[in-house]
């Protein structure tokens, strides 16, 4: 006689439990990417103080320039989707999604004298810039 083998159907039913508890670990906050100086803050204030329609600075990189990237800033009306923001002392920057990694750590300063102002980004990832400091690499 041929051996006959009886099929067995198991079924298993699982439940999932959920609960509500206490958590022991303690919120650290985050270190912003973007520090600025106090003149640094200044100045954004006073940029956006002047300009009533921007809710913020949007502080961002372009490929350009003689050594590969170059910052870029503008007003911005609103946030973008994964834009990464930045609040500190009243200032408020939106930092653009592809410079994020770039700029993680930058400390952004204004300086001021008697023929130019400019924002000065001293970013410890840059590895390299042109000669007219207008450019980087990372």
């Amino acid at each position: 006689k041929p051996n006959k083998q009886k099929t067995m159907t198991s079924r298993i039913s699982a439940t999932t439990v959920v609960r509500a508890v206490r958590s022991s670990r303690k919120f650290t906050p985050r270190k912003a990417p973007v520090v600025l100086t106090t003149a640094a803050v200044q100045r954004v204030k006073s940029l956006l103080e002047g300009t009533p329609d921007a809710v913020a600075l949007r502080v961002g990189v372009k490929t350009r320039g003689c050594n590969g990237l170059s910052y870029t800033l503008g007003y911005a009306k609103e946030k973008g989707k994964f834009d990464e923001e930045v609040t500190q002392d009243g200032a408020r920057l939106f930092i653009d999604t592809k410079a994020q990694l770039t700029l993680l750590g930058t400390e952004m300063d204004f300086r001021e004298d008697d023929i130019s102002s400019e924002f000065v980004f001293n970013n410890p990832n840059v590895k390299g810039t042109c000669g007219c400091g207008e450019s980087f690499t990372v």
